[in-house]
């Protein structure tokens, strides 16, 4: 098959527009009348109004005597009036009836009983004083709720207030999710304690999607995987359809490659109204229809998957109810970094945030499509508009929430060089039920003592190596942080080396055998702690980075470089222990390290910090640590600085 190509993107607002708009608002089938106790959630399908008025009888307020406001008009404090129990003053409770000739209630506190049966007050009544009356609430035949409404759980109380057992809604639509790819093996498989053999995938993304169109409203159907055959896929279409389905989505297959059938097949079938939106990620997405039903084709990468599911199908089923898609929160946050962006491609940025000096600061994410965690990890969408080519560092931006504003500004902000130990921080800063999260950016340890100087970051992990006293970080706050207050606090002793596979195949032994042909090599970035060590160790024994293949080809963090080695796309790299140990893989020692955490000074006392600083000096994270090997937290929480 040969491979297509994307003849003319439409823009995100004008594809959807086209697509949408062929649907009809309110769905395509007739309302259900629904009980009302089962209605939270549903769309009401015409007005609702009410049967009865509520409260039914004129009702006392409060505890008290009822009585006939007029008769208490003489009343005085200087002229008490006395009124007889069961003739002109009737004891009640709040809630109870209203006796008949009587239109107020004197709560109980303002009233005095004899023992003669009857009662003193001392100020008159007016009239209907301390008394719900009939309809006060709900009047009989009044509209409750218009058409297009989700029904809230306070709607749940006015319509049985107002006798409404059962109430129309719109159907939920019916979402058929049919994840295609002769690689993809079902989620089910994985309760058997199989695992997937070479060249297979779980496929997770429909269920991923079916927990989306759950909170939109809608019923999701998950299909079992389809293999890359145009007549299976054009019998799972036909199906869903003629099962009911009110929107087919088709995950997988929409790009332009040789084996992405849904646009064919779509074709055959109906039409295509749109293949490829200018949107990053999830430009392969196709809109069709097929026997007047809305088909899509979404991604395969997961976060396009998820994007475009966002951006299409939530509206589209929010369309079919008769109901707006509900709008994000959002705030103003500063970026920590520059993001470079497309021109002619509107762009979905995840990004983490926290709150730093009364700042919100927006940091991203890595991009890959292919990355759920990404998602799981997100704080917040930055969209960058199509007509726009990237944000600058510091730029003030309007991002879309996924947590809440309290959440983000209860998040410790880390900056700079990754350390396992770090993911243990944030999970007993979680544990604390104090509300903090830890959420970390690894941008290498100089990297962190510029977000520091910026103001970017409550903290920055640091390990610099002074190549001429073997310190770590004094000397390189002294020269970068000149003039900007910090704390200095140790956090752990690691073993750096070099990751190799299980078994060191190639009988790796020390940073020389790098130099050997048939030895690759993956590196960590520049201005990284892990990267000053290599280099300072490779000068000390006079040896040439430019002899080492892959010397170059540079990760961010200690587990990219383990999984680098794990995967064969390198035979060693240089990271610690615990990375290895994570892997299963081997490891030859190469330095002990000090890693560090730097903290500004006008931050030290905050809560957050504190707390933090907690977490890091109890016995149960330095287990933990330990555990994990590689590590000495025997002084974890010492103040250097």
């Amino acid at each position: 098959m040969s491979r297509r190509i994307y003849l003319r993107l439409k823009s995100l607002e004008e594809g959807k527009r086209a697509f949408l708009e062929r649907f009809p608002v309110g769905g395509f089938r007739a309302p259900e009348l629904i009980p009302t106790v089962e209605a939270c959630g549903r769309v009401t399908a015409s007005p609702v109004f009410a049967r009865l008025s509520s409260p039914t009888y004129h009702a006392a307020a409060m505890d008290g005597v009822a009585v006939r406001a007029e008769d208490t008009f003489e009343a005085h404090v200087d002229r008490p009036l006395r009124l007889t129990l069961g003739i002109q003053a009737h004891p009640v409770n709040t809630g109870h009836p209203l006796p008949a000739g009587t239109n107020a209630v004197i709560m109980v506190e303002e009233v005095t009983e004899e023992d003669d049966g009857t009662v003193l007050i001392e100020a008159p009544a007016y009239p209907w004083q301390n008394v719900r009356r009939v309809g006060e609430d709900i009047v009989a035949t009044e509209l409750l709720l218009p058409q297009n409404h989700r029904i809230t759980p306070y709607d749940l109380g006015a319509l049985l207030g107002a006798g409404i057992v059962s109430v129309p809604v719109r159907p939920k639509p019916k979402v058929a999710l049919v994840p295609t790819g002769s690689e993809l093996v079902s989620v089910e498989m994985l309760s058997d304690g199989k695992v997937p053999g070479p060249g297979q995938v779980i496929e997770y993304n429909s269920v991923v999607l079916a927990g989306l169109i759950r909170q939109w409203g809608g019923d999701p159907v998950r299909h079992p995987p389809v293999p890359d055959e145009p007549e299976a896929l054009r019998g799972s279409i036909e199906e869903a359809i003629a099962c009911g389905a009110d929107l087919v989505v088709v995950i997988a297959g929409s790009s332009a490659g040789s084996e992405d059938l849904t646009v064919k097949v779509v074709e055959e079938l109906g039409a295509v109204l749109v293949h490829g939106i200018s949107m990053m990620p999830g430009k392969p997405t196709i809109l069709g229809v097929v026997r007047d039903r809305p088909v899509i084709g979404n991604p395969g990468y997961p976060v396009s998957s998820v994007v475009s599911c966002e951006q299409i199908v939530g509206p589209l089923i929010c369309r079919l109810l008769g109901v707006e898609s509900p709008p994000r929160l959002k705030l103003l946050a500063r970026t920590s970094q520059k993001v470079p962006s497309k021109i002619g491609m509107e762009e979905f940025v995840r990004v983490k945030l926290g709150e730093v000096r009364g700042h919100i600061v927006a940091t991203p994410l890595p991009r890959a499509a292919g990355s759920i965690t990404t998602l799981t990890r997100a704080d917040g969408i930055l969209r960058v508009p199509e007509e726009v080519e990237g944000v600058e560092e510091g730029q003030v931006v309007e991002v879309e929430l996924l947590r809440s504003p309290e959440a983000i500004r209860r998040t410790l902000v880390a900056i700079g060089s990754h350390d396992l130990t770090l993911d243990l921080i944030a999970d007993r800063l979680a544990a604390s039920g104090l509300g903090y999260t830890l959420a970390s950016s690894n941008v290498g340890s100089l990297g962190g003592l510029m977000a520091i100087r910026k103001g970017h970051a409550h903290l920055a992990g640091s390990h610099l190596l002074d190549t001429e006293t073997g310190d770590y970080n004094f000397s390189y706050i002294r020269r970068y942080l000149q003039g900007v207050p910090v704390r200095l606090v140790h956090l752990v002793y690691r073993e750096q080396g070099l990751i190799v596979p299980k078994g060191n195949p190639l009988e790796i032994r020390d940073l020389g055998d790098l130099l050997r042909p048939e030895v690759t090599f993956i590196n960590r970035q520049g201005g990284s702690g892990t990267r000053v060590l290599l280099d300072y160790h490779l000068a000390r024994l006079g040896l040439d980075p430019a002899l080492i293949r892959g010397y170059d080809r540079e990760e961010y963090t200690h587990m990219a470089v383990a999984v680098a080695v794990a995967s064969g796309a390198a035979q060693a790299g240089m990271g610690i222990l615990a990375a290895a140990n994570a892997l299963d893989l081997d490891f030859v020692p190469v330095a002990r390290e000090r890693y560090d955490l730097v903290i500004p000074g006008d931050l030290f006392h905050s809560e957050g910090i504190q707390l933090l600083l907690e977490v890091i000096r109890c016995p149960e994270f330095r287990s933990a640590v330990a555990s994990m090997g590689g590590y000495d937290p025997s002084e974890s929480g010492r103040v250097l600085l």
